[in-house]
């Protein structure tokens, strides 16, 4: 299967002017498995005189052979696999040759021997022409101990990228035959996560259909168990957890009483989620960020999607092969994944001067049983976009309904004196036009992306 190579075009660009610099450069890559970390680096040192090396988790001497092995086959040199050297030998060899470095997933050198960061901090401090790039998918143990002050690497990064997820528009081009309904359909599913993306437009392409792509023996069947059982302790709780997350339990309060744990539990779990970058906080946009008001996410759709499908009807896909009433249940999650697709599409129409003023910070709205799905401000020029996201068809009374209710509630925000307006992100409508959008919208606003 050939893989796509999407986006990424700031990340490549940042990375090959470092590579030609005229000065010593540390580079840090991190982010979530599968997000597309080592196809970034192999793609950006094509035609670069590189050395690329997978660390194990494995002892660091096992680590160190290997490394040996690799920099001999690449300088076409057999006495330096025969020989006794060390990290910073090797390293000196290296740089001699004008050679990218590049080690994937450093914390499993880390995990080895936590003494290896002092190493690479003196490797690198005694070089000066040395282009070395660190990688790892253990995003806490990047920020801590290689970001982090703490770190003895601290201050001598001279470029790091935290790589996202892609956005919801560049699914088109995996699938540039599918409509934007279909496309938000399989990103309920996958994100913006390459090598899901890449899993279903095969499964797609040979002649599965959607609801087949996570059934027993296939990938995203138990891929995030896996994954979240590497990083997690006592998997059985943070799972009750994230299950109540993904069903809409968003409050604290309402994670408890959903888990049955006790609130000193479930606060220590969530703040070890959060600081995993599993679960995130969100706050009401304007507001101030004040603890009652706090609400929670997992951070990828793809999580949500296995907590909310998957792991509650895990025998009834080991027994039948498929869920029940999925369609249905389907639908109704995907007014939550389009709320996300929303927030692209508008950030989108503001970059293309599409929106009445320039929005400058996007967010969600809540007090009590009231919400605002989107919030769009200017807080210099005083000015706020309020827009409800509605997976469904819409006719006009609906949309005059909808935004009467909508005015209601701006008027229980913070922006008071605000020049306001009004919309609607629909997944179809008739009538009205206006800031009222639908599919057939997104065409014009994400044509080049």
């Amino acid at each position: 299967m050939c893989e796509l190579f999407v986006d990424r075009r700031e990340e490549l660009e940042l990375l090959r002017r470092a590579y030609s610099s005229r000065r010593k450069e540390l580079i840090i890559i991190y982010g979530r498995r599968r997000i597309g970390k080592t196809r970034l680096v192999k793609e950006s040192v094509r035609g670069v005189r590189h050395i690329y090396f997978f660390a194990e988790e494995t002892l660091e001497k096992d680590n160190l052979d290997n490394f040996k092995r690799i920099v001999a086959r690449g300088l076409k040199n057999k006495l330096i696999e025969k020989a006794e050297l060390t990290w910073e030998e090797l390293f000196e060899i290296l740089e001699e040759n004008e050679y990218v470095v590049i080690i994937d997933e450093f914390p499993n050198l880390i995990k080895g021997n936590k003494g290896i960061v002092s190493k690479f901090q003196k490797i690198f401090d005694r070089s000066k022409r040395l282009k070395l790039v660190l990688t790892g998918s253990s995003i806490s143990i990047m920020e801590s101990q290689v970001l982090g002050y703490k770190s003895p690497l601290y201050g001598r990064r001279t470029l790091s990228i935290k790589l996202r997820p892609l956005k919801f528009f560049h699914l088109k081009e995996f699938f540039p035959e599918k409509s934007w309904e279909e496309l938000v359909r399989i990103f309920g599913i996958t994100d913006g996560i390459p090598a899901y993306i890449e899993e279903v437009k095969f499964r797609l392409e040979s002649g599965e259909k959607l609801e087949e792509v996570f059934q027993p023996n296939k990938m995203l069947f138990d891929e995030a168990e896996f994954l979240l059982r590497s990083e997690l302790r006592e998997p059985g709780r943070y799972f009750k957890i994230l299950k109540a997350i993904a069903f809409g339990n968003t409050k604290f309060g309402e994670i408890v009483n959903y888990t049955g744990l006790p609130p000193s539990t479930v606060s220590q779990y969530l703040e070890n989620l959060r600081l995993l970058h599993i679960v995130k906080e969100e706050y009401p946009l304007g507001d101030i960020e004040k603890a009652r008001n706090r609400r929670y996410y997992i951070s990828d759709l793809y999580f949500t999607f296995w907590f909310r499908f998957v792991y509650p009807n895990k025998t009834q896909l080991l027994e039948f092969g498929y869920i029940e009433d999925f369609e249905q249940e389907y639908n109704r999650y995907l007014g939550f994944v389009f709320e996300r697709v929303g927030k692209e599409f508008l950030i989108e129409a503001g970059k293309k001067d599409m929106l009445p003023f320039k929005i400058t910070n996007v967010g969600k709205w809540w007090k009590k049983n009231e919400e605002i799905d989107i919030i769009g401000i200017n807080e210099k020029e005083k000015k706020v976009l309020f827009v409800e996201v509605k997976w469904e068809k819409l006719r006009s009374r609906d949309i005059e309904a909808i935004l009467s209710s909508l005015k209601r509630k701006a008027e229980l925000t913070r922006f008071k004196g605000w020049k306001k307006y009004y919309g609607i992100i629909a997944k179809e409508y008739r009538g009205r036009k206006g800031l009222v959008w639908d599919l057939k919208d997104f065409k014009e606003v994400l044509g080049d992306l």
